[in-house]
């Protein structure tokens, strides 16, 4: 009997397991550390390569340990695959039978399991979890209403190539450019596209859903998922000091792929006026051929503006000899990384230029920064509409017949947002949802209040 009041007591524990890329992996940390807050053990999965290649160790100050299973690259990670295709298909193969492993021996450790909460592109952990009859939960890293186009898509309720205009439930109609690009073109990446459209092959299985946004921001879609599924909504998944401040010490993400020049950045925002710096980022993925890294330097260089540009280490090469010769020196920066949250919460950024994911999306948003929205591909076009014509925080910038955004288009959209009318409407209404992004998160907040009905459930008190 008291064995069994003791194991009553014990903490839950929650398997958490990525996709293994650096915008999947950090929003599953900060869940996990707002479950630790809550009293619940979390392990955070990744794949051996990223544990012992990239994984920084601020990660561990949460206490969220990690344990690493294989995905079939071991020593060069995805980047080591054939194909995006290849890599796909050997990581369900070689990391379903690497996650089952990790689990008999986490288990003949004594390490009981309440429930995995696995990245909705990894469908196939939820069979895995079901093999131990622990309850499995898909969480979705990307916004509602993307998933819910996908899911439309997956139930052949939006044939492909997409038409003129789409339409969802709980959203306005979409144009076919506004649309996320693997309904525009499959062609190009055709294992990408089965794996967004395949989260929902088996979604009904799952006891959960959790959805990394909060109930504010996309309710009408939420409402309509809600319907259908156990759905938690519980971001803005960002650490809490930028927002909610509710945990100690949450200052960052704890995993990043590039090394950040902060205080190179710091230094170089901090002698700005205030509101006079715009900052430039198209993520960790983002590709510019050299012709539109040619157009956004002359847009910047036209510009009355300082500016802040991130460009990866491999990008820079890209960038006008004369524009980083002359322009940069009087009034810009350019660095392969930055601490983005510190970037954008500085007094002296006054818009952001973005590719519209949906991390940056939410970061951008909480912190109440204006946006140039920029997108490349996957959902960052319907994320560029939310921005611009749903929550009323920025305009999108619109590219030419071959796909390239011309320097006097962006500078246009720059301009609007730096000096005219429309950047005031803009300013106000991302005050707004950053306020709103902070009462989700705060005690008794939307998103808490989910987190706190989970918690409750792993504990049996529901």
């Amino acid at each position: 009997m008291a064995d069994q009041q003791h194991k009553m007591k014990k903490s839950p524990h929650v398997l958490l397991f990525p996709y293994p890329s650096q915008g999947h992996i950090n929003p599953l940390i900060q869940f996990g550390k707002r479950l630790l807050s809550k009293g619940v053990k979390t392990t955070l999965i990744t794949t051996t390569y990223l544990l012992n290649s990239t994984l920084s160790h601020n990660t561990n100050t949460t206490s969220i340990e990690i344990k690493p299973i294989s995905d079939g690259f071991d020593e060069g990670g995805y980047a080591s695959a054939d194909s995006a295709e290849s890599y796909i298909r050997t990581f369900n193969e070689v990391g379903s039978k690497s996650l089952v492993d990790l689990i008999n021996k986490l288990q003949s450790e004594g390490h009981a399991i309440d429930a995995i909460v696995y990245d909705s592109m990894i469908t196939w952990a939820l069979g895995v979890a079901t093999e131990f009859g622990i309850s499995g939960g898909a969480f979705f890293t990307q916004s509602c209403v993307v998933n819910s186009i996908y899911y439309h898509v997956h139930k052949g309720l939006i044939t492909l190539p997409v038409g003129a205009t789409i339409s969802v439930p709980g959203f306005p109609q979409i144009e076919r450019w506004e649309t996320p690009s693997f309904l525009q073109n499959y062609e190009p990446y055709p294992g990408w596209s089965d794996m967004v459209y395949n989260q929902f092959a088996n979604i009904d299985q799952a006891r959960w859903i959790f959805s990394n946004t909060f109930y504010q921001l996309e309710k009408e879609v939420i409402e309509w998922m809600r319907k259908m599924w156990k759905l938690k909504v519980i971001g803005p998944t960002i650490p809490s000091i930028y927002v909610d401040k509710r945990l100690e010490d949450d200052k960052d993400y704890g995993f990043s792929l590039f090394k950040a020049n902060h205080s190179e950045c710091n230094n170089w925002l901090n002698d700005k006026p205030n509101k006079s710096v715009v900052y430039v980022s198209f993520g960790s993925y983002g590709q510019l051929g050299p012709e539109q890294m040619e157009e956004v330097a002359w847009a910047l260089s036209d510009s009355d503006a300082n500016f802040l540009w991130v460009v990866r280490a491999e990008e820079q090469e890209k960038l006008p000899k004369d524009f980083l010769n002359k322009t940069v020196p009087q009034k810009g920066l350019i660095v392969a990384w930055c601490r983005q949250l510190d970037v954008l919460e500085h007094e002296s950024v006054a818009c952001f230029v973005t590719h519209c994911g949906f991390n940056s999306t939410l970061e951008t948003i909480s912190l109440g920064v204006p946006v140039v929205g920029m997108p490349q591909w996957t959902d960052q076009t319907t994320n560029a509409k939310c921005l611009d014509e749903i929550w009323g925080v920025g305009v999108r910038v619109k590219a030419d017949e071959n796909r390239i955004v011309k320097r006097e288009n962006l500078l246009s959209c720059i301009k609007k947002i730096m000096e005219g009318k429309i950047g005031v409407v803009v300013r106000n209404n991302a005050e707004k949802w950053r306020d709103l992004a902070k009462l989700a998160l705060a005690e008794g907040g939307s998103s808490d209040k989910d987190i706190d009905e989970f918690v409750r459930e792993l504990k049996h008190e529901v």
